[in-house]
């Protein structure tokens, strides 16, 4: 992991499972003004206990963090990104991992 000593913005990724009765997973992404990568991680592990008190669903202990590069938040400046290998070609690679049809989302025409 790359620390760095200076103040910005880091983008966290915490992944929860919703209990029954559903069997959902969920990817969610929050913004924080932290010093480095662990603190930044840290914000966003003690926000999951409140998002998660009183509710069906737990953290699941996995969070995944994403220093923005600019100082200053804009419309469409990347806010979050993560490379992974795969010997899969683009169809199978999309299906495994972000269209299996299980997901619950809306095509828009």
């Amino acid at each position: 992991m790359i620390e760095t000593s200076d103040t910005g913005w880091y983008a966290v990724r915490c992944v929860f499972r919703w209990g029954p009765p559903h069997d959902t997973y969920e990817e969610r992404v929050t913004l924080w003004r932290a010093g480095s990568f662990d603190e930044a991680i840290a914000m966003a592990e003690r926000e999951t206990g409140e998002y998660v008190a009183d509710s069906p669903f737990e953290y699941l202990g996995l969070a995944q963090a994403y220093r923005l590069v600019d100082d200053v938040i804009e419309s469409g400046m990347e806010i979050f990104s993560l490379l992974r290998d795969s010997d899969l070609e683009p169809e199978e690679y999309l299906s495994a991992f972000f269209d299996t049809g299980r997901e619950r989302q809306e095509q828009i025409l």
